[in-house]
């Protein structure tokens, strides 16, 4: 397996994780076995103890999940280091989605009683799990401005229940940043557990345990996987010791597991990672340019460009902009309508990160459940789209998004 240091990044996309297979196959072949065997009892009651590696049962994993789990283990590493100047070593669980991951964390780490500290305009899955679900396990989301530190230290010393710190950065959709160095700084010397949801930004962007979170969290279903084949999450920790135990027994009494096709499809699409990542990232550098100047378009969010806030945050966090980028129609609601249904080329779809250029519209689709005046204090109006720039010719995408703004 690829762990050497001295191996690039596109490298580790390609060769990471992957252990010779016993049958000698070039690639890990679909594990479609729900159980496993043993050769003695001895040997049965050692695996279950973890005194010996093998599988066990589907839900527990199989090697063709292992091999996404570390391959992307590798990857959010890549590069950094431990507080003893070694190699920094991280386990990864592939969920089936990034809820799960998502689910799989915040119960893995809070109880009733607990609370977490969070900022405007999340995803608007992991905003209704908060208010929908956590609320009935007596666990509550304090939401604060994170741009504002002083207010997000008073908010964490006014309350003891506080015991995590959850950030997404980029935000979906505004495109909002978070500094997570100050951030995750400022939980960790009040003794939170800090967490990043880094699906927009992935770790060709941007590494979260650079700045010492606890926890990664990926939709693995967008960029990772890259062609729209499958879904999926995954739920990356430093705490070896928590994610082999805690984290590990509340993933698989939760059901929250991956299944052997689909991460057979993930580890194919990270093999292109970094290829596609770069072309995302070339085409929405010149998408926001030409955005930015058309007479319909009231504001263009992309951390490209000068004048959106969070510009320097990202130029000092993040190795480019990204692909991921909304923009505000002149004509409400509406116009964003009438847009949607003009396109002809880019894909009207709810998703991300794949390789064809993906549009939607939020306040109709993702954050429909979302409470309108919740929505609009985040910053998700009536007339924002939010769009996903794929590895097309630039020029054929700017030429549909053309005819549907005329």
């Amino acid at each position: 397996m690829v762990t050497d240091p001295k191996f690039g990044f596109d490298t580790v996309c390609v060769h990471g994780g992957h252990h010779e297979e016993g049958h000698r196959a070039h690639l890990t072949p679909v594990y479609a076995s729900s159980t496993y065997t043993f050769d003695s009892a001895e040997q049965a009651a050692a695996i279950f103890r973890g005194e010996e590696k093998g599988y066990v049962y589907g839900r527990f994993g199989n090697p063709t999940i292992n091999e996404a789990e570390e391959k992307i283990a590798l990857l959010e590493a890549y590069g950094l280091a431990d507080a003893s100047g070694n190699p920094l070593q991280l386990k990864a669980i592939l969920h089936a989605s990034g809820m799960a991951a998502i689910t799989t964390m915040l119960l893995s780490n809070l109880k009733a009683g607990d609370k977490l500290i969070t900022h405007p305009s999340l995803y608007g899955g992991t905003q209704e799990l908060l208010d929908k679900v956590l609320p009935a396990l007596n666990i509550e989301a304090v939401i604060v401005d994170f741009h504002d530190k002083e207010t997000v230290a008073k908010s964490i010393l006014a309350d003891t229940s506080i015991r995590l710190m959850y950030i997404e950065t980029p935000a979906n959709p505004t495109l909002r940043c978070i500094d997570m160095e100050a951030l995750a700084a400022l939980g960790k010397a009040h003794g939170l557990i800090v967490c990043a949801d880094n699906t927009f930004a992935t770790p060709f962007l941007q590494q979260p345990f650079r700045y010492d979170v606890d926890y990664v969290m990926h939709s693995t279903t967008k960029f990772l996987n890259g062609h729209g084949t499958a879904v999926g999450g995954v739920l990356i920790g430093r705490d070896l010791q928590k994610m082999n135990s805690t984290v590990t027994k509340t993933h698989r009494l939760l059901g929250a597991n991956s299944n052997a096709f689909e991460a057979f499809l993930l580890t194919n699409g990270l093999r292109t990672f970094s290829l596609r990542m770069q072309q995302h990232c070339s085409n929405a550098t010149m998408v926001a340019e030409y955005l930015v100047q058309h007479t319909a378009v009231a504001q263009v969010n992309y951390l490209g460009l000068n004048e959106h806030p969070d510009f320097d945050i990202a130029k000092r966090q993040m190795k480019h902009p990204g692909a991921m980028m909304s923009f505000e129609l002149k004509g409400g609601y509406e116009a964003g309508v009438r847009f949607i249904n003009k396109l002809k080329l880019c894909t009207h779809a709810v998703s991300l990160g794949t390789c064809d250029t993906l549009i939607s519209h939020p306040a109709s689709t993702t954050h429909a459940g979302v409470a309108r005046e919740h929505r609009l204090l985040s910053g998700i109006t009536d007339g924002l789209i939010r769009l996903s720039v794929g590895i097309e010719n630039v020029s054929d995408i700017l030429a549909d998004l053309e005819q549907a703004l005329a």
